[in-house]
């Protein structure tokens, strides 16, 4: 069940950031993943005091808040990151960190010690990101690529997503869902930050809010989704199911967009692909 669990958390992911990236093709990115926090923030304070029904420490409010900042670091920097740049090449690069992060973590300070081929798959993260972020050469450049736009953006969201996992995960079992509405209004607070420091606008038009609202909502569900599959299946787990959800957009945006690859993003796929899967398996 955790593991089922965990993939309908990918999955609404993968929906809730496509759906915000294709409105921040139109608008400042983070003006939507503002408006997308507070949509979803009304859910989050709605779901724990209807069903609500365990006891959180303050341990498991320090974590909640801590997940809340890696999501709002998270969120601000790949909706910019999706403004700026193709959504099938910069979600993936979001997702690295996600993965790899609590892996690390684990190995440094928990204790861990991972197999082999999870190793394999850490090296492998790197040579990844160098391809996808690869985009193709112009005129004046005709043997080497130059750095897609959006990825920086996309690198620092992937190490917000890897804290959103990590602290997540750590929040007690019988904690219910109060430490999930504390994060997303910390989230809330922290795009407020920084779409301020970037001076970017702070309003949506109509149709434009209403599907940010909504997907944000369903980002909320995706977290609640997680934070479950975490409680009944191992942690290393439900953060790599949970971590698939770049397929959703990129195939989506392969679709539907039209979006089209390089040969050396492809590869760089392919290779975050397999680390991915690699890293699972430790």
């Amino acid at each position: 069940m955790g593991e089922l669990l965990a993939l309908l958390s990918a999955v609404c992911f993968g929906v809730t950031h496509f759906v915000n990236g294709l409105v921040s093709r139109r608008h400042n990115g983070l003006t939507v993943a503002l408006h997308a926090q507070l949509g979803g923030t009304v859910l989050a304070l709605l779901l724990a005091l209807f069903l609500n029904a365990g006891s959180a420490t303050p341990v498991d409010y320090g974590w909640g808040a801590l997940s809340g900042v890696g999501t709002g670091v998270g969120v601000a920097f790949l909706y910019r990151a999706m403004s700026q740049g193709a959504m099938s090449v910069v979600v993936p690069i979001s997702d690295v960190g996600a993965v790899a992060l609590p892996v690390l973590v684990g190995v440094c300070f928990l204790g861990e010690r991972p197999a082999v081929p999870t190793w394999v798959g850490i090296a492998a993260v790197l040579p990844a990101l160098w391809l996808v972020s690869q985009s193709s050469p112009g005129p004046d450049d005709e043997r080497h690529g130059t750095l897609s736009a959006g990825v920086p953006s996309a690198l620092v969201a992937s190490m917000g997503f890897g804290v959103q996992f990590l602290a997540m995960a750590q929040v007690g079992r019988e904690s219910g869902l109060w430490p999930v509405a504390l994060s997303r209004v910390v989230s809330v607070a922290v795009i407020a930050a920084v779409l301020g420091s970037y001076g970017a606008g702070w309003r949506l038009t109509r149709r434009p809010w209403a599907a940010a609202v909504a997907a944000g909502a369903l980002g909320t569900l995706a977290i609640v989704l997680y934070l479950e599959a975490t409680r009944q299946q191992l942690m290393a787990v439900a953060t790599v199911l949970s971590a698939l959800y770049p397929a959703i957009p990129v195939l989506l945006a392969l679709v539907l967009l039209k979006e089209r690859l390089n040969r050396r993003q492809a590869a760089g796929l392919t290779c975050a692909a397999l680390a991915i899967g690699l890293i699972a398996l430790r």
